[in-house]
């Protein structure tokens, strides 16, 4: 009889001891955090909350367009002026290979708005990589992708947005 208490004693207690614990689950991350290395200056902030209306147009220069590019986005202009790094700073083979890899994750969130920003990610990019679009177009265009990832803090890829 003891040794029935005692076995039914310890089989409770290690029952009381395994009690059921709630594990709150994960909530999907919609946004990525960036790494802390990033560092935005007062003035580049400045430049994001600007007002009104920056137009760049953007587009080759043969009597007949072939294409073009037109960046609406307050700020836009002012910080590619003061803050982006200046024109020949990169190669244009670099600012093509950035390119690529950017339009390509771009147009991929233009066409999932339920689990990107639709407002963010308005109309997809035309952009191929077996064009020769020119110095100034892919200057923009790489300027601009590094002006909207520090502006709205995203991540259209692996690369760090850094000036």
């Amino acid at each position: 009889m003891k040794l029935k208490l005692g076995y039914i004693l310890g089989i409770s207690l290690l029952c009381m001891s395994c009690g059921v614990r709630y594990v709150k689950p994960k909530e999907p991350q919609t946004t990525v955090v960036y790494d802390e290395s990033i560092i935005i200056e007062d003035a580049e902030k400045k430049l994001f909350s600007a007002k009104g209306n920056d137009t760049v147009r953007i587009a080759d220069d043969d009597d007949k367009v072939e294409y073009e590019i037109i960046i609406i986005e307050p700020g836009y202009n002012a910080w590619l002026v003061s803050i982006a790094r200046p024109e020949g700073y990169y190669s244009q083979q670099y600012l093509e290979n950035r390119n690529q890899i950017w339009v390509q994750e771009w147009n991929n969130r233009v066409r999932q708005p339920l689990r990107f920003a639709p407002n963010l990610y308005e109309m997809a990019i035309d952009y191929s990589p077996h064009i020769d679009y020119g110095y100034e177009v892919n200057y923009k265009l790489y300027n601009y992708f590094i002006y909207f990832q520090r502006k709205y803090n995203q991540r259209l890829g692996a690369f760090l947005p850094r000036i």
